[in-house]
């Protein structure tokens, strides 16, 4: 089964802009992003909590993910001869799970949205109202 590419391409956007906000820091976030997405020891809820926090982790922290994130790649790579398989599988599920994460952003943004175009009709009734 493969995504379309308008699914990838909104997942893609939705986490670029989630991240693109880091006063504290300066990163590249694609870099970042590619390396949040493809970390085979995270679940779904630890890279949610990473990049609900990117807004406000200092440029250490920052480099540190970053660091942790590089270092786990390069021992993945390492163990590839001999647990071959066992990673395949594990990279296989860090791709469902970040299809997971874009559809849980992506089902936040919709029910903000319903929630903002409900309180307008809620203020434009109270106008209606003179309340």
């Amino acid at each position: 089964m493969s995504d379309s590419p308008a699914i990838t391409l909104q997942t893609t956007t939705i986490f670029s802009e989630l991240v693109s906000v880091h006063p504290l820091s300066e990163f590249e976030e694609s870099v970042f992003l590619d390396l949040l997405e493809h970390s085979l020891s995270l679940s779904v809820t630890e890279k949610k909590r990473v990049i609900d926090a990117v807004p406000t982790l200092s440029q250490f922290q920052i480099d540190e993910l970053t660091k942790v994130f590089v270092d786990e790649r390069e021992e993945f790579k390492k163990l590839l001869a001999k647990e071959g398989d066992t990673i395949k599988e594990l990279v296989v599920k860090a791709r469902d799970g970040w299809k997971q994460l874009g559809e849980i952003y992506a089902q936040e943004r919709a029910q903000a949205l319903k929630s903002g175009e409900d309180q307008t009709k809620i203020d434009d009734l109270k106008k209606s109202l003179w309340i």
